[in-house]
């Protein structure tokens, strides 16, 4: 296997510009891999570890699910077949009915870790001259800490405030901004949809990172939400935190079934976030995908190039003793070695944009807010990198070596001659 390796390095050093640029191709392709795979789903396991931290793994609430058809239903039976092109939503009660039970009910669940109740509404907060509208979250402080890892998100860590004095509040730090609010101890008025006011002190803000949560949320005692809602000892939420996460569908189909109430997991309450972040995907390894292949067929170029350039040196080989097996090899290993150089660059250079990006000192703020680049880097990436370079450097040397192979020395002597 010595003479091979020798003859493959050979021609690879005879050809020096046009193997460096093939190099060059394959390490930009394996780099731009690695930093967008990086990038991508740095940014999409960021999004999804905070909603995943501050939502609720599950979520049973009050929602109608229309049925037009339920009365007909009743009167004629299923047999019948109809139409229908107008019906009257039916009334809809506002609460779970007793909660307090199901909380019990479901603490007993092995793969149910934390429980608590919300009520949550509406309302409009004023401070000075300027309204905004903000989601009223009532929480259990103790039950909620089980539930999710609301202290994580808090600046200052006074959650236990809302159950010593009821009428504080926590405020989305979004929300503070836009009203002027930029230190603790402010007070705000809330007015409810029933037109009640209630004067509260901000005690601290909520900074989950998500831009549409921090802009809008505020959380309080429930009791204390329940008082200006006007809703005694009422729910309308009750959240489950799970141990694993992605039986969450699972679980919430299991509550529905034994409530009766409409119960939503996080991949279907983020459904649409997550159909983008395969969207987005799909067009980075598009991307990378049309940048391997241009290399690739690089790779094709300069060999096929070589072996129209080689083919006495190719005749002298096979007078010489090579077999079609041999010639193959020879020029399999020429886009192998093409392919493992730009490996082995393609992971430095992703390792280098990686660096560059995690130095990078910029606030982002969009869908979620964060300092600087979320980056995940995983070791995988590289793997799949050099994987996908060595594919695609075999797969663009094998037709040329073939046809190498087929050479007839004799006809390539009579033409020489």
């Amino acid at each position: 296997m010595n003479h091979i390796f020798f003859v493959t390095l050979k021609l690879l050093f005879e050809r020096k510009r046009q193997t460096i640029v093939a190099i060059i191709g394959v390490s930009i392709g394996v780099g731009a891999f690695i930093a967008m795979a990086s990038l991508m789903n740095g940014f999409q396991k960021y999004f999804i570890e905070q909603a995943l931290d501050l939502n609720a793994h599950v979520t049973l609430k009050i929602k109608d699910e229309p049925d037009k058809e339920r009365i007909l239903r009743k009167v004629y039976g299923e047999g019948v077949s109809f139409s229908i092109f107008g019906a009257k939503p039916k009334e809809l009660k506002d609460k779970i009915i007793d909660y307090k039970f199901l909380i019990k009910k479901f603490e007993k669940d092995p793969n149910i870790i934390g429980i608590a109740p919300h009520l949550t509404g509406q309302g409009i907060v004023r401070y000075g001259t300027v309204d905004k509208s903000a989601t009223l979250v009532g929480i259990d402080p103790t039950l909620e800490r089980r539930a999710s890892v609301i202290d994580k998100f808090i600046s200052n860590k006074k959650l236990d405030v809302l159950i010593s004095d009821r009428d504080s509040i926590i405020i989305g730090k979004l929300l503070a901004r836009d009203l002027g609010i930029d230190e603790m101890g402010k007070k705000v008025i809330i007015t409810t949809p029933n037109g009640i006011t209630h004067l509260f002190k901000v005690v601290d803000f909520f900074d989950s990172g998500i831009t549409m949560l921090d802009q809008t949320r505020i959380y309080m005692n429930l009791k204390t939400l329940q008082t200006i809602f006007n809703k005694p000892n009422e729910v309308n939420e009750i959240i489950f935190r799970v141990k694993n996460v992605y039986q969450a569908n699972e679980i919430a189909e299991k509550i529905k079934n034994e409530t009766g109430y409409y119960t939503e997991s996080w991949q279907k309450a983020f459904r649409n976030f997550l159909q983008l972040f395969k969207i987005q995907n799909y067009i980075t390894y598009m991307i990378v995908f049309a940048i391997l292949i241009v290399s690739a067929f690089g790779i094709f170029n300069i060999i096929m190039m070589t072996v129209l350039e080689k083919k006495r040196d190719i005749a002298i080989l096979k007078a010489l003793g090579y077999e079609n097996k041999d010639i193959i090899r020879i020029f399999v290993f020429h886009g192998v070695t093409i392919g493992f150089l730009g490996a082995l660059f393609g992971c430095l250079l992703g390792y280098g944009i990686q660096e560059f990006l995690a130095s990078v000192n910029v606030s982002v703020e969009g869908l979620v807010r964060t300092k600087g680049f979320a980056l995940d880097r995983d070791p995988l990436y590289f793997i799949y990198g050099v994987l996908f370079a060595f594919v695609f450097s075999t797969f663009a040397a094998f037709y040329p070596s073939y046809k190498a192979s087929k050479l007839n020395p004799i006809d390539i002597f009579r033409s020489s001659a």
